[in-house]
C-alpha cells in the first residue's frame, strides 16, 4: 500500500504533495483533539508518556530524516561537508529561540507566560505554544518535497512521506495534549476541539512555504533540512521534555521518548 501512495505522490506536483502531506499531519492532530468528545480528563501519567513519545519521534526525525540527508548531499569533505548542516541547525535553533522570546505563549504545565507580556487569554497562549512547536514540523516535510521538486538525488518522495507519517503519528497525542487541558479548564468540548486542531493549521502553511523556498533556491536545501532539525530539537529540549518533568512521571516519559525514537527510526529506515 505504501508503494501505491508513493507512486501517486510521484505523479503530482511536489508542492501540491507537500500540501497534502501536511494536511495529513494536521488531520491526525484534529483526530487527537477529538478525544475531548469522548473524555473530559486524561490521566497525567498517560499524558506525560505521550509527550515523551512526541519528543522521541522529533529527535529521531531530526537526525534520520533531516540532518543525515543534509550532510550526505553537501559537497566537500571533512569540516566543509558538515558546515551547511551545522550552520542550518544553529539558525533553526536561533529562529525558535527568537520566537520563544517574542511570541506570547504558555506551556501546558507552567503557570507563567513566556515572550512579550500580553493580555491574551490563557487558552490562546496555550495554543500559541503548540503552534510554535508545529512550525518546524511542517517546514521539515515541505523542504523534503521541495528537494524532490528541485531534482536533488538524496531527496525522495518515500523519505518525505515517511517523515510526514512519523510527524502525523506524534501529532495525534499532541492534539490530545492540547485539547484535554482546555476541557479540564472548563471550556466546552467544541471549543476545546477547535483550539486543539487549530494549533496544527500552521503545518500546511509552513510545508508549502518550505517546499517553495527550496524549489526556487535549490542550494539552500542542506541548510533548510538542518534548519528544520535545529528548530525541532530546540522545541524538544526547551518545551517537550520540561513539560514531562513537572510531575512524578519521569520514567514513563523517558520510556515514551525511547519508544517514539524507535518508531520513527524504524519508519525512516524501513520506508524512507
Amino acid at each position: 500500500m505504501f508503494e501505491s501512495i508513493v507512486q501517486y505522490f510521484e505523479s503530482i506536483d511536489p508542492i501540491l504533495a507537500a500540501l497534502y502531506a501536511t494536511l495529513f499531519t494536521w488531520f491526525l492532530t484534529a483526530l487527537g483533539a477529538a478525544f475531548v468528545f469522548l473524555f473530559k480528563t486524561l490521566n497525567r501519567t498517560v499524558l506525560d508518556g505521550m509527550l515523551g513519545f512526541t519528543g522521541g519521534v522529533m529527535v529521531a526525525a531530526s537526525f534520520w530524516s533531516l540532518l543525515a540527508p543534509a550532510i550526505e548531499m553537501s559537497e566537500g569533505e571533512g569540516f566543509v561537508k558538515v558546515l551547511p548542516a551545522a550552520v542550518g541547525f544553529l539558525l533553526g535553533a536561533l529562529f525558535l529561540f527568537g520566537l520563544d522570546k517574542i511570541l506570547p505563549h504558555l506551556h501546558i504545565n507552567f503557570k507563567e507566560t513566556e515572550g512579550i507580556k500580553s493580555p491574551w487569554q490563557r487558552t490562546t497562549l496555550l495554543v500559541l505554544a503548540i503552534t510554535m512547536h508545529n512550525i518546524p514540523e511542517g517546514l521539515a516535510v515541505g523542504v523534503l518535497f521541495g528537494g524532490v521538486a528541485a531534482g536533488i538525488p538524496e531527496a525522495s518522495i518515500a523519505g518525505a512521506l515517511t517523515l510526514a507519517i512519523g510527524i502525523g503519528i506524534q501529532n495525534f497525542p499532541e492534539g490530545i495534549a492540547v485539547a484535554m487541558p482546555l476541557r479540564r479548564m472548563g471550556m466546552s468540548r467544541r471549543k476545546s476541539f477547535m483550539y486543539g486542531q487549530s494549533s496544527a493549521l500552521v503545518e500546511p502553511i509552513a510545508g508549502v512555504m518550505g517546499a517553495l523556498a527550496v524549489t526556487f533556491f535549490t542550494p539552500i536545501l542542506p541548510y533548510a533540512l538542518a534548519f528544520a532539525a535545529g528548530a525541532m530539537i530546540f522545541v524538544v529540549v526547551e518545551e517537550v521534555i520540561p513539560e514531562t518533568q513537572q510531575d512524578k512521571n519521569t520514567d514513563i516519559a523517558t520510556l515514551g521518548f525511547i519508544f517514539g525514537f524507535i518508531v520513527m527510526m524504524t519508519l525512516d529506515v524501513a520506508l524512507g
